[in-house]
């Protein structure tokens, strides 16, 4: 008790004088009586300690508040006041361990200070162990390359359909956001194709523009990395492997036909309608995927026609490959009007067609 009112006596003279040096002990001192009690305070006593650290830390030097915001940082009854100070300091050092680490920041708190404050602090706030949506949202459309591949990391962060939605556009001409969106267990796997399909695209047309004397061999290579990718990302996912094993028991005994198809496209189910219809097609999954995830139709209608698919299948596979965003009724108007245009002779000929072109893109050496 003695010490603390000791601490309270010279608290009264720091603050009459202008000395920084005073002002930064007294505050550590206080911090000290603060840290040691932590837990066992009332709020009457945290707002206190919030009116006293207040009045301190704008008073003293960056290095000294930086300390200051460190020792806070991670203290569940932390002053409320005194740590939205720090956060939205303007030095990095000093927010930086605030941002990534205080319990006592709120969403509103972080979205404000993400709204509003530099890369630094965007990419401190990115490594919080827990991110709402509503952070995540901010992160990924204000932040620049290195805070998205650091909010996509970050397997506490949540994201809103429109959030994930600017995120994996973006990552399509950056390969490390790329790679980050990639490990990311809760994004489904057709947006992970379709990803890496739109970029591989982007790819193509760069090089392709740079060097036209070498258009079929830019075109073979791109195509090549694609497929190494596919097949990465199949190996990782343990949807693919049940959907495989499950599918391919249904096709075993005899099972496997429209209705289960369509059941598995109703559902919403990538991996089990792409090995349904790799089956179905006799094709290779990697050329069933792609086809899932362009964005154009032709592909799939002229597939859906040759294995002998109602409208109604082909109409619900259209769907599932549009994704979230839906396809618009004209368009689907569109490729009704092909479907049943499309003779079934004709489409035969082109799924033999392309069975002989990945047969051969198989048999094909590869460069050296």
């Amino acid at each position: 008790m003695n010490a603390q009112e000791n601490l309270i006596d010279q608290l009264e003279s720091v603050l009459a004088s202008k000395d920084l040096s005073k002002r930064a002990d007294i505050l550590r001192r206080v911090t000290d009586l603060f840290t040691h009690g932590s837990g066992k305070f009332s709020e009457d006593q945290i707002e206190l300690f919030d009116d006293v650290m207040g009045i301190l830390v704008g008073q003293i030097e960056t290095a000294a508040r930086a300390a200051f915001g460190s020792r806070l940082a991670q203290l569940a009854d932390a002053p409320g006041k005194v740590i939205r100070t720090l956060a939205f300091d303007d030095a990095i050092e000093v927010a930086g361990p605030v941002l990534q680490h205080s319990p006592r920041l709120d969403d509103a708190a972080l979205v404000e200070n993400a709204r509003t404050k530099s890369q630094g602090h965007l990419l401190a706030i990115s490594t919080r162990t827990r991110l709402a949506e509503a952070v995540t949202d901010i992160l990924v459309d204000r932040g620049n390359h290195q805070v998205a591949a650091s909010t996509a990391c970050n397997r506490g962060a949540r994201f809103s359909t429109p959030g994930l939605s600017t995120l994996v556009k973006r990552a399509q001409d950056n390969s490390e956001l790329a790679l980050s969106v990639w490990s990311r267990p809760d994004i489904p796997r057709q947006d992970l194709m379709k990803l890496f399909g739109q970029a591989s695209e982007i790819v193509r047309r760069k090089l392709e523009a740079a060097d036209p004397q070498r258009v079929a061999l830019i075109r073979a290579a791109v195509a090549e990395a694609s497929d190494q990718i596919q097949t990465t990302v199949r190996a990782v996912s343990r949807d693919y492997e049940q959907a495989r094993a499950h599918v391919g028991s249904l096709h075993s005994i005899g099972q496997l036909d429209e209705a289960r198809l369509q059941e598995f496209v109703r559902a919403g189910n990538f991996d089990r309608t792409a090995v349904a219809l790799s089956m179905m097609c006799n094709l290779p999954i990697g050329a069933i995927e792609r086809a899932l995830v362009r964005s154009e139709p032709d592909q799939l209608l002229v597939l859906a026609k040759a294995i002998d698919l109602s409208w109604e299948t082909t109409k619900a596979i259209l769907t599932l490959q549009a994704g979230r965003g839906g396809i618009a009724k004209e368009r689907m108007d569109r490729c009704f009007a092909s479907f049943f245009r499309l003779q079934p002779k004709t489409a035969r000929t082109a799924l033999q067609f392309y069975r002989l072109r990945e047969q051969a893109d198989r048999d094909a050496p590869l460069s050296s």
